[in-house]
């Protein structure tokens, strides 16, 4: 198997079938079915313990499913070696913990570690620069990493993601710990590898973000996939008030049409 940048725009990139997750007893996704296109940012959401984080390493190839077949490019996901998976997808965790203190730099250097002994091992320095530059941690990159805040931790975690120029990314909670203008410009990055034909995945807690930059939206409730499809389609008033257990509004974005979720809540101060 060969790695082609960027991905197959159009083509599919994950085919989920069926897919179920249990630990012991306790089942953590059930029966969950869905095609993730290349070209397209796909938003998965859903309150705290739907299964998101543990559908995305299924998708990753870090967990294994109990039930179902995830495919990549039409492969098993079983069938790939660990290198092979390493260099058709990238993969952002929740936690940004380093062992040792490396340098800003030397952990986005660690993105390019599937590339050594390639030709593709040409492009380091570039691609540690371009990555660096998009995520805006330059000022940073002398620091040792245990130095930095958790906003600037988390941009250079996914500054190593973007070196590692996969054709699939797969982001989890991607925009937690930023502040407003950072959560912003993630988006806007995984919005542009998109339109490069690339596949983005990402866990988003914030519906009006995933409303605003995801082309498609794949909702998760209690291990189960409960809607899949445009934003508009999805992220309605009465759907999430179901799934969230709490009363909404859903207006259109007066610039983009796009869904805003917002809470109602009382006008007055206890």
């Amino acid at each position: 198997m060969t790695s082609s940048l960027p991905g197959n725009a159009g083509g599919v990139a994950y085919r989920a079938t069926d897919v179920g997750v249990r630990i012991g007893a306790t089942s953590i996704l059930e029966g969950v079915t869905l095609e993730v296109p290349y070209g397209r940012v796909l938003a998965l959401v859903g309150p705290n313990g739907a299964g998101k984080s543990t559908l995305l390493g299924v998708l990753a190839g870090d967990t294994p499913a109990t039930t179902g077949r995830v495919e990549l490019d039409g492969i098993a996901i079983d069938d790939w070696t660990p290198k092979e998976l390493a260099r058709r997808r990238a993969v952002l965790l929740q936690s940004n913990a380093v062992a040792f203190s490396f340098t800003s730099k030397q952990v986005v250097e660690m993105g390019r570690a599937p590339w050594i002994g390639t030709n593709a091992a040409d492009s380091d320095e570039n691609a540690i620069a371009a990555a660096m530059s998009e995520t805006d941690i330059v000022g940073v990159a002398d620091r040792a990493f245990p130095t930095l805040s958790g906003g600037e931790r988390a941009r250079v975690s996914l500054a190593r993601v973007l070196a590692q120029e996969t054709p699939v990314l797969l982001l989890d909670e991607p925009t937690a710990s930023l502040d407003l203008g950072h959560q912003e410009e993630v988006l806007r990055i995984a919005r542009r590898l998109a339109m490069q034909g690339r596949a983005v995945i990402a866990v988003l807690h914030d519906l009006s973000l995933a409303g605003a930059y995801a082309d498609d939206v794949a909702m998760l409730d209690q291990g189960h996939l409960v809607a899949h499809g445009a934003p508009a389609d999805v992220l309605t008033a009465e759907r999430v008030e179901s799934v969230y257990r709490t009363e909404v509004r859903v207006t259109p974005d007066p610039d983009t049409g796009r869904p805003i979720v917002l809470p109602r809540r009382s006008g007055g101060r206890s």
